[in-house]
């Protein structure tokens, strides 16, 4: 069985959280739940002391380094995420971007593009579920692009209503 965890960028009584929580837990393994909301996560400095000094370790000390583990440590990730202008609101935004530790400062060419070294041997699936209005077009292609830069699949990015459907790319 498939092992999920899920990143809800959401405050924990948003209305629409519930309901695709319980319907992601169907059909799958094992789910860990991680909100954010309150951990007030900081975005990424641009120190590069993930890539230099802790190689790995981000400089940071916001309690982030728990989510960096769980991405390597279940099949896939899913994130409830609220939306701003038409994107996700800047929490979604500060999460995806704290994930540069898991890659190195090298990089290579793949498929005629640059891109960096993997720092782990793991392919991540990372999905979004946002709530609130978006260009769902655009964030699937930026979901896609997240998951390009890190050799991943991206789940696609669907409304929080229809939570269901990222669970059938699991």
């Amino acid at each position: 069985m498939k092992r999920l965890l899920i990143v809800n960028t959401l405050p924990e009584d948003d209305p629409a959280v519930f309901p695709a929580l319980k319907v992601l837990g169907r059909g799958v393994g094992e789910v860990r739940v991680i909100h954010t909301y309150e951990k007030n996560l900081r975005p990424c400095i641009g120190c590069n002391a993930c890539w230099l000094v802790t190689p790995g370790v981000c400089a940071v000390k916001d309690g982030y380094e728990e989510l960096l583990k769980a991405y390597l440590a279940y099949d896939a990730a899913v994130f409830l995420a609220g939306t701003a202008l038409n994107f996700v609101d800047y929490r979604m935004k500060n999460v995806i971007d704290r994930t540069l530790p898991l890659a190195t400062m090298y990089t290579h060419i793949v498929d005629g593009q640059f891109r960096h070294v993997l720092r782990y041997d793991k392919k991540l699936r990372f999905g979004l579920l946002y709530s609130g209005p978006a260009d769902r077009a655009y964030l699937d292609y930026w979901m896609d692009r997240v998951m390009l830069n890190f050799g991943g699949k991206s789940l696609g990015a669907y409304p929080i209503s229809e939570a269901k459907e990222v669970l059938s790319c699991i």
